[in-house]
């Protein structure tokens, strides 16, 4: 694969996934749900702007920079007040509609990350780097939508953290 079809095709991959997210959005009837994939979707669609941005430099230039690419990954403070938050939400289960579109989400997410996994091992050292920082971003979505899942479900876990210690 080149650079360029690598870069083509991460675009059509971050498409599909901002569509998956902006049905979500639409779909889901849980308020925290409806935020976190907002936020996704913004994000996804800054990956598609950052992409072409990318292709564009690669037709003009024959070169590829990979120039800063932020997240909406929170930090771990953000993380440990989520956790702080959660227990009001802990209770509820969410309807089976709703864990369909996180359960949607999380597939397009593990399909993304498993495509720049392999962009990231096929690629020239140029075009590897570029794609390393979505590796880890798209690894980082994953964590957030398995961590909402475990929220609404109820099942006592965000971020893989326990909420309830059977220990105690």
């Amino acid at each position: 694969m080149t650079i360029e079809e690598a870069i083509k095709t991460a675009i059509q991959y971050e498409k599909r996934v901002v569509q998956v997210y902006e049905e979500a959005a639409r779909a889901s009837e849980d308020e925290t749900g409806r935020k976190i994939f907002a936020a996704l979707v913004k994000e996804e669609e800054q990956h598609v702007t950052y992409l072409v941005a990318r292709l564009n430099e690669w037709k003009a230039t024959g070169r590829v920079t990979s120039a800063s690419l932020g997240t909406v990954v929170p930090s771990r403070e953000r993380i440990d007040e989520g956790v702080r938050t959660l227990q009001t939400r802990v209770a509820r289960k969410a309807p089976e509609a709703e864990m369909r579109l996180l359960k949607r989400a999380l597939d397009v997410e593990i399909e993304t990350s498993a495509f720049y996994g392999r962009v990231v091992k096929e690629l020239p050292a140029e075009g590897r780097e570029l794609f390393e920082r979505f590796v880890e971003i798209e690894e980082g979505h994953q964590t957030i939508v398995q961590a909402e899942m475990n929220a609404v479900a109820g099942n006592g876990y965000w971020f893989d953290i326990p909420e309830i210690s059977m220990e105690a």
